[in-house]
């Protein structure tokens, strides 16, 4: 009897210390999206969307925690701006999320949690393995984070402006440039943390 209250004592302190870590986790992360778009924005002519780094920090959270808990992260910092607090990009809160970017930023959490699906398990340590984890890192993230985030983004800037999507989409390329880069970067540098987490 001793030994089965031992055994359940273990397992619910491990089942307890696994949701903390995953907790913590997705708190970090969302902390991040906040540190990301407060560290300050560039603003692009022809367009109210500007550059941050949420957007690699949401590659980032796709590519690095599960999606339950790239999905929390992103849903957690959503939640804190639609309460009103100022984590948007340049100190916006709810009125970000009726504005011209609500659908970049409501796709966020699609973006994450697709990112995250398709991302799958990273292999051994072989620089082959290594390349083949940063390659399919590559594809979801881009899948995810631009595909997919973009197309919500172009749809909803374009109900709320008037705007043809074309035209949104057009003034919109310098984002997608600087997000491929970031995509690249987040890609590798998820598959290298991943090597050394085994």
């Amino acid at each position: 009897m001793r030994n089965t209250i031992a055994l359940i004592s273990a397992r619910f302190t491990t089942l307890s210390r696994s949701r903390i870590g995953s907790v913590l986790k997705s708190v970090m992360f969302a902390v991040l999206l906040w540190a990301a778009s407060a560290a300050g924005s560039i603003p692009i002519p022809g367009t109210p969307v500007p550059i941050t780094l949420q957007t690699f920090v949401v590659m980032l959270a796709g590519l690095m925690l599960t999606w339950r808990q790239a999905g929390a992260a992103v849903g957690m910092y959503l939640a804190a701006g639609a309460v009103g607090l100022p984590v948007f990009a340049g100190g916006a809160s709810t009125l970000a999320l009726i504005g011209p970017s609500a659908g970049f930023l409501i796709g966020f959490l699609p973006a994450a949690m697709l990112t995250a699906v398709l991302k799958g398990e990273a292999r051994t340590d072989t620089a082959k393995h290594t390349a083949m984890t940063a390659a399919r890192y590559l594809l979801a993230a881009f899948a995810g984070c631009v595909v997919l985030d973009y197309a919500l983004g172009f749809m909803v800037q374009s109900a709320l402006t008037g705007i043809s999507i074309k035209v949104v989409a057009i003034a919109s390329m310098g984002f997608v440039v600087g997000d491929i880069i970031k995509v690249c970067v987040a890609a590798l540098t998820a598959a290298g943390l991943s090597k050394l987490d085994r």
